[in-house]
């Protein structure tokens, strides 16, 4: 198994925590509620169950994409069409995965490239619709260092945590 499901499960969930301590009033969540334009009160009566229950969506499904990133298996096990083709795969690909299974699954190669994951996917989609939403570059750096921090954490936990 490339990655273990707590790994996924730990991955998910930190996105919580992150936001909790990144958007609060004393770090970034006073500058992050000017930028973005909204209003304490009107925050209060949104639906939480709602947004905490999107928000954990999301996030699995940046794990799930994550997980190819930051894992380099996984570009071996496409080349044999994915999981479903495994018992039926040549004989190369089980000794590339002998040789190379554990190769670079450490915490910190994993957060490298969830980082640059961030930084070369997260930037620019939240860059470009700020700019036409003619937000600030404050509220563009908040939000784009929110993700660099969940897909560092979420990359190293994806790679590290084999078993």
């Amino acid at each position: 198994m490339l990655v273990n499901p707590w790994a996924y499960l730990v991955s998910t969930l930190i996105v919580l925590p992150v936001g909790f301590v990144w958007y609060n009033p004393k770090v970034f969540g006073s500058i992050w509620m000017r930028e973005a334009g909204v209003n304490a009160d009107a925050a209060k009566s949104a639906n939480m169950f709602k947004i905490f229950g999107l928000t954990l969506l999301f996030s699995l499904m940046a794990t799930f994409m994550l997980q190819t990133i930051v894992i380099h298996q996984f570009g071996a096990l496409s080349m044999i069409g994915g999981m479903p083709f495994i018992e039926s795969a040549k004989p190369s690909y089980e000794a590339f995965m002998g040789d190379y299974q554990h190769a670079y699954r450490t915490f910190k190669h994993g957060a490298l490239h969830g980082f640059m994951t961030a930084l070369f996917l997260a930037l620019p989609i939240i860059g470009t619709n700020s700019l036409f939403e003619m937000k600030s570059w404050k509220y563009i750096f908040i939000n784009v260092g929110y993700f660099a921090v969940c897909f560092t954490l979420q990359g190293g936990i994806l790679c590290a945590w084999e078993n």
